[in-house]
């Protein structure tokens, strides 16, 4: 049975690795990211990175800059099997939500500086089908709008509250993780971390989160 951690907005969990709770893992990795992947625009994996690429705007957030533009793209792993609550992650990857290739959407995505945000790597397969998902796309938005010579300045990096130390069936660009444009704020096991978004009774969420740090 794989044990279950809950985590709050702003309360440290009883596990070490655990010990920031989602403000803090974005208020400490927001430095390194405005200094080496310098975004100007975020897109937030959905359901999960909704509330992390939120929260971390703020933290990079520069006076006198305005505030860096968040797009949203839907992507679902996870399911349930049988009876059991805990959701496994699947085989397949199912669009809910993209970007439409004819609007504007993709056409900002030319030549800027991307960090995807999602709240875990698990598998890794949602992020392996993102990146591979969107570069395809950006590519061909910019040979259908003549802006081919901007490619080479489209550059993606990626931001994830935590990275489950286990082997990943997905896989990300060589270039990415040699220039260390990916991220994860803390490494931990392979447990099933409980986000507090994911909360159909907040109050339930953090009695658990709670008893957790007797």
């Amino acid at each position: 049975m794989v044990e279950k951690i809950y985590l709050t907005y702003n309360e440290a969990s009883r596990l070490p690795q655990l010990s920031y709770a989602v403000h803090r893992l974005c208020q400490t990795s927001a430095p390194k990211i405005l200094s080496e992947f310098k975004p100007n625009l975020i897109i937030a994996i959905g359901g999960g990175g909704y509330v992390p690429a939120r929260i971390l705007r703020s933290f990079l957030k520069q006076p006198g800059s305005p505030n860096i533009p968040i797009q949203a793209i839907g992507l679902s792993l996870y399911e349930a099997l049988g009876e059991d609550p805990v959701e496994e992650p699947g085989t397949k990857v199912t669009r809910t939500q993209w970007l439409d290739l004819s609007s504007l959407e993709m056409a900002n995505l030319i030549g800027k500086k991307i960090l995807v945000v999602d709240e875990v790597d698990d598998t890794r397969t949602t992020l392996d089908y993102a990146i591979r998902e969107l570069q395809k796309d950006v590519e061909t938005a910019a040979r259908e709008q003549g802006r081919t010579d901007e490619l080479a300045n489209t550059q993606f990096s990626i931001f994830v509250l935590h990275n489950k130390d286990k082997p990943k069936k997905g896989q990300l660009p060589s270039e990415m993780l040699d220039n260390g444009r990916y991220l994860a704020a803390v490494t931990v096991g392979d447990e099933w971390i409980c986000y507090p978004w994911e909360a159909t009774d907040i109050e339930e969420h953090d009695r658990f989160a709670a008893a957790q740090k007797k």
